[in-house]
C-alpha cells in the first residue's frame, strides 16, 4: 500500500493528498513534521536527507518533493484526467505547478506564517505588507489567465490546479483585503465543489 509521511496541516502534504482523494487511491499516512517529530529520525533522513515532508513509499518506491509526487501519481494513475492526456496541455498544467514554486510561494509563505504561525508581537508586519503586495499581483495573473479558460491546465481540472488551489485557500481565508477577482473567484468557486478538496485541503489555517 502507498504509504504517506507528512501531518495534515501541512500545505505540501495536502497537495499529495488532495491528488490522492482525486485518483481514488487508498493509502496509509504517517502524521510527522513539527509537533509529530518523526522527521529527524535517521530512518526518515534515509528516506528524505532534507527531514521535510511529504515523503511517500510506493512499493518499495521512496520519492520525496510535493509536486513530483503530485506529478507521479497523477502519470501513473491519472493519465487522461489528473495528468492531461494533450501534451500541450500537461505542459500548461505542469508550468504552473513550476510558477507557484518560483513566484507566488515566495510571497505567500512569509505572510502566511507571520499571521498563522507567529504570535502577533513577533510579527514582520512590514515584511507581510510587501509580500501582500506581490502576491495581489500573483493572483491578479491568475485571475487574467483565468478569464480565458476554466482550469489552469485548460478546460478541464488537472494537476496545475492542486497546489494553486491550495494557496487560494489560504488567500480567502487569512485576515487580509482582497481586491475584486471575478474569474480567480469563478475558478475557487469550482475547486470547493470538489470533495477531495473539501476533505484535504478546506481545514483549518494552523
Amino acid at each position: 500500500m502507498l504509504k504517506i509521511w507528512g501531518r495534515k496541516n501541512s500545505i505540501n502534504v495536502q497537495k499529495v493528498l488532495w491528488a490522492c482523494g482525486e485518483l481514488g487511491l487508498t493509502y496509509d499516512r504517517i502524521d510527522a513534521g513539527m509537533a509529530f517529530g518523526v522527521n529527524n529520525t535517521p530512518e526518515y533522513r534515509a528516506m528524505n536527507p532534507n527531514g521535510l515532508v511529504p515523503v511517500i513509499n510506493d512499493d518499495g518506491f521512496i520519492l520525496w518533493e510535493s509536486h513530483a509526487i503530485v506529478r507521479y501519481l497523477a502519470r501513473r494513475h491519472g493519465t487522461g484526467t489528473l495528468w492531461p492526456a494533450d501534451d500541450r496541455c500537461a505542459a500548461d498544467a505542469d508550468r504552473w505547478m513550476d510558477w507557484y514554486n518560483t513566484t507566488l510561494w515566495p510571497d505567500l509563505r512569509p505572510v502566511f506564517w507571520n499571521l498563522v504561525r507567529t504570535p502577533p508581537e513577533k510579527r514582520d508586519m512590514a515584511l507581510v505588507k510587501s509580500c501582500l503586495r506581490g502576491l495581489t499581483a500573483n493572483f491578479q495573473i491568475l485571475d487574467d489567465v483565468l478569464a480565458r479558460q476554466a482550469y489552469l491546465g485548460g478546460s478541464a481540472f488537472s494537476m496545475g490546479d492542486i497546489p494553486l488551489g491550495l494557496a487560494a485557500f489560504r488567500w480567502y481565508n487569512l485576515d487580509i483585503e482582497r481586491p475584486e477577482m471575478a474569474s480567480l473567484d469563478a475558478w475557487y468557486a469550482r475547486l470547493c465543489q470538489r470533495p477531495a478538496f473539501q476533505e484535504h485541503g478546506m481545514a483549518a489555517l494552523t
